[in-house]
């Protein structure tokens, strides 16, 4: 809109020029020999380019609200593309020197301090992302059915924003940690205090997710928030990447059908097939970096090589699932988080320490925050 009010505004100033100023550089020179005649002709010629530029001019508060509105839309797209920036300080610690010295079964990564925070860059700073705190996090969720689905990556996930909405040191956590990690099974949870309940759903590939998705368009209801994800099961038993692209296109054909209306930038129409639902905050979370040497199983090692993970990975980026490729579901991107952090924030090259997920958390959190339109 802000470019069409500028190219009338244009439009104007070249009629104004067409039929005012060319008069007036043919009356220039007789007008010059007489300085009260110039100054009247001159005042009569800005009144006329006055009178001609006005009907392409918006009134003044129309035209400051719509470069406003322009400006804070610009503003929250650039930041939600900048929230996975994360930068990471890994140290050792004070116990680093006794691991080296004696033999223990404690995980190196136990050994090394991780602090992170977001880039420290102009842009970044401009968005104000915040570690959001438990009575934050609380408020933001408040009253939300927030449904977690995918393999142990999404069963650390859940356990860190349970963390942050319990409390570390409350004894609901040590119940969770043991009901949680039952294997392959679900969880669910109410917190009384805000309302929020949240689903963990055990769904190792993507087909089980695509049924879950399918069964909320059925029931003609979906939570407020869901954050998805799966391909390590896939890569390990299946170790077939065009099989997981198809996969992943059928999820994305399901998760958009889900939506009240596009998420395409383009489209502002209902999408086809379409449920009168209520909206979700739809999240995937990408698959972490394997550090094969570090990986448990000799048919991890041969079959979740790098030349497979980065095949996995161009089938999710070819399948346009992401919101950054134009699909329905934002990258919580975990390959980056891992990568920056490194080799000493995971103990076996496929599951990282618990500030991996944290930042994750905090980062959907940021994008739950632009998304709303809330401030802390």
């Amino acid at each position: 809109m802000l470019m069409m009010m500028l190219g009338a505004v244009q439009l104007g100033a070249a009629a104004a020029c067409v039929v005012v100023l060319v008069p007036m550089g043919m009356a220039g020179w007789h007008l010059s020999r007489n300085k009260m005649l110039f100054f009247s002709g001159a005042l009569f010629i800005s009144l006329a380019i006055c009178v001609h530029l006005t009907p392409y001019f918006p009134s003044v508060p129309d035209f400051v609200t719509s470069v406003s509105s322009a400006v804070v839309f610009d503003h929250r797209s650039s930041c939600i593309n900048l929230v996975n920036e994360i930068s990471w300080e890994v140290k050792p610690n004070a116990s680093f020197h006794h691991f080296n010295n004696t033999q223990n079964s404690s995980s190196i990564a136990d050994f090394y301090d991780k602090r992170w925070d977001w880039s420290d860059s102009y842009k970044l700073k401009a968005c104000e992302f915040t570690k959001l705190s438990k009575s934050d996090a609380s408020d933001l969720l408040n009253g939300s059915w927030v449904v977690i689905a995918g393999d142990s990556q999404a069963r650390l996930f859940t356990l860190s924003l349970l963390n942050l909405i319990l409390g570390p040191q409350s004894q609901s956590m040590d119940s969770v940690r043991a009901d949680l990690f039952k294997r392959h099974s679900d969880y669910s949870v109410l917190v009384n205090e805000t309302g929020m309940k949240l689903d963990f759903i055990w769904a190792p590939y993507v087909m089980n997710l695509t049924n879950l998705v399918m069964n909320f368009k059925t029931q003609k209801n979906c939570p407020d928030v869901m954050i998805m994800g799966a391909g390590l099961w896939h890569m390990l038993h299946f170790t077939n990447a065009s099989d997981y692209d198809l996969h992943l296109r059928i999820l994305k054909t399901q998760a958009v059908s889900l939506l009240p209306f596009s998420t395409e930038l383009a489209m502002n129409e209902p999408v086809t097939g379409s449920v009168p639902i209520k909206s979700s905050h739809l999240f995937w979370l990408g698959m972490p970096v394997l550090i094969n040497g570090m990986l448990n199983t000799e048919e991890k090692r041969a079959k979740m090589n790098d030349a497979m993970w980065h095949a996995y990975d161009k089938a999710l980026g070819d399948s346009k699932l992401l919101r950054q490729t134009g699909g329905p579901l934002f990258l919580l991107d975990f390959q980056s988080l891992t990568w920056n952090c490194g080799p000493h924030c995971t103990s076996d090259g496929m599951h990282y320490d618990r500030a991996i997920y944290e930042a994750a958390v905090q980062i959907m959190l940021n994008t739950l925050l632009i998304e709303s339109h809330q401030t802390l």
